[in-house]
């Protein structure tokens, strides 16, 4: 199984991005795959940027990894 995470771009950097998570968290990814510009939202898996998403997309995907995440810790 693969798994693709959602991030908002925060910084180009030539082929590389800065890619915030939320909560404090935010990567280098490469941005070779798709044209992006800052405060777009993609899919990052294996440290590429993979697909443009919609920031209610991301949201919502992100709310559900938060979700699992914690009640994992119950």
């Amino acid at each position: 199984m693969c798994l693709a995470i959602p991030g908002k771009i925060v910084k180009i950097l030539n082929d590389h991005a800065i890619v915030d998570y939320g909560e404090g968290t935010a990567r280098e990814v490469n941005i070779s795959l798709v044209r992006v510009k800052k405060g777009d939202y993609v899919l990052v898996h294996a440290g590429f940027a993979i697909e443009i998403i919609d920031k209610k997309e991301a949201k919502e995907t992100l709310d559900l990894f938060k979700k699992i995440l914690s009640e994992e810790g119950e």
